[in-house]
């Protein structure tokens, strides 16, 4: 189950997505996100099944992997679904049982629900954490946030952070691993029990992450200390970023996958939310 969790990693390339400027992918990954809540009939969730298909094959990254990202995911979609299923009301009951009733607009409603969480989450993948590196991603977030600067806001310091968290995910999640791997071999259960039990039994796995983390933390603070790290007053870059015609190209898909939604919606209106 950890080896699932891929946020925060980098998957090298020399994409059209790996190559696009991070201000640009940012820009984009709102877009998507936005866009895909326009979302409301069966061909306009068919189009942007096939259009993150098609984001899938143009970044170059193998489809087992982007599809890893929605593993730990699967519980809160399943409950997401399950609520919608028996929340939703509407016109046509398919089961009526004495305080449970199910109509079909529920049925319908959860499964495009849970469909529009993983297009968001692997689209999501694909644009910014799996094609960016975080270096990159902290310059494009400090680049489009420097407005706020003006007014007071720590911009750099925001974006530093943000980055250094995700950084860390997948680090913090391999020596999770080793912790668990640890403690099993001196004989620790952590599948067998109810969920009070499995959740004592992650106890001694969570106090020393949790010292791990800490001096990680300050080795991390000591590094940038000793090399004269001061914040991002004054501070150059090694890349300058530029747009191209990876950018150009990518508002094009994006200018794409806003027309096919709305088309969609407009003249194939049928099983709609």
């Amino acid at each position: 189950m950890l080896k699932d969790i891929t946020l925060g990693q980098y998957f090298p390339g020399k994409s059209l997505l790996h190559r696009a400027d991070p201000r640009g992918k940012l820009l984009f990954a709102i877009f998507y996100i936005v866009v895909l809540f326009f979302a409301k009939s069966a061909a306009s969730f068919a189009f942007a099944l096939l259009y993150t298909a098609v984001l899938i094959g143009i970044s170059g990254l193998p489809g087992k992997t982007v599809l890893r990202a929605v593993r730990p995911l699967l519980f809160v979609i399943l409950f997401t679904a399950v609520i919608n299923i028996f929340w939703t009301t509407g016109e046509t009951p398919l089961v009526e049982w004495k305080f449970i009733h199910i109509y079909a607009e529920g049925l319908i409603f959860a499964l495009f629900m849970a469909v529009r969480i993983v297009l968001l989450v692997v689209g999501m993948s694909v644009i910014l954490s799996y094609t960016t590196t975080p270096i990159a991603l902290t310059d494009g977030i400090e680049a489009l946030l420097k407005p706020l600067a003006k007014i007071g806001v720590p911009v750099h310091d925001f974006a530093m952070m943000m980055t250094i968290a995700m950084r860390f995910i997948p680090t913090l999640v391999e020596e999770t691993g080793k912790i668990m791997d640890a403690q099993k071999a001196r004989g620790a259960d952590f599948e067998s029990g109810g969920l009070i039990k499995k959740a004592r039994a992650l106890v001694p796995v969570l106090v020393p992450l949790f010292v791990s983390a800490f001096k990680r933390a300050d080795d991390l603070a000591v590094a940038m200390e000793c090399r004269c790290y001061r914040g991002g007053e004054g501070r150059t870059k090694l890349k300058v970023l530029k747009f191209g015609t990876p950018d150009v190209l990518c508002a094009l898909l994006a200018a794409i996958f806003l027309a096919g939604i709305l088309l969609c919606n407009i003249f194939l209106p049928y099983i709609t939310i």
